[in-house]
């Protein structure tokens, strides 16, 4: 098994590469959906959040309301560190969970495991690889202008909540710069899969 970490700042091209890679043939998983997973109702880490912050935090159904949630805890280091305590560590322990069983399935699978938080989670998967998506500022802020209709002064201060693009190419094996075409993006993301192809074929 090859196991790609891919991450990158929000809005910064990140599923276009790891829908590419999909298409090519990677096994896809993405962090956003895990945590997601981990907070279903009957969950403990669910039970955990409830205890932390209260019941006002669920839905009349039982699940988990994530707005009112992020509203508690955007402006607050101190709850954002406690809920990132209960989720993180959840999200870490089910993730490496199904990249084990995506490599029992197939001991040749690539898997592509899509986590923007790679850098502010600490995760320490045995990753073959890691690959950033990188657009630049300005570009991040038109597109969530643009595409999820973010007034700029909330999409800076969305780009601002996380960790600084120069500290994910710290870590970069590969960057991929998606500022440009779309066209441009994927040919990237293409020559990545030709390279991890090529690498293994040749060890035999």
């Amino acid at each position: 098994m090859y196991l790609i970490g891919l991450t990158g700042g929000i809005a910064s091209g990140k599923s276009t590469v790891a829908r590419r890679l999909y298409e090519h043939g990677a096994v896809h998983l993405d962090a956003d959906q895990l945590a997601r997973r981990v907070v279903e109702p009957g969950t403990p880490a669910l039970a955990a959040i409830v205890e932390a912050f209260g019941t006002d935090v669920l839905r009349p159904d039982g699940a988990l309301d994530r707005d009112r949630l992020g509203r508690l805890v955007f402006a607050d280091d101190a709850a954002r560190a406690r809920l990132n305590g209960i989720v993180h560590p959840a999200v870490r322990e089910l993730s490496a969970r199904l990249i084990r069983e995506a490599g029992e399935r197939d001991p040749d699978a690539i898997v592509v495991y899509d986590v923007p938080l790679l850098v502010e989670a600490s995760v320490d998967h045995p990753f073959d690889l890691i690959v950033v998506t990188s657009a630049g500022r300005k570009e991040q802020v038109k597109r969530l202008v643009d595409e999820r209709g973010l007034e700029p002064e909330h999409a800076e201060a969305r780009i601002d909540a996380q960790v600084d693009d120069e500290e994910r190419r710290r870590i970069a094996d590969v960057v991929i710069d998606t500022s440009g075409t779309l066209g441009h993006t994927v040919s990237q993301a293409d020559a990545l899969w030709a390279r991890i192809v090529e690498e293994r074929r040749s060890k035999g």
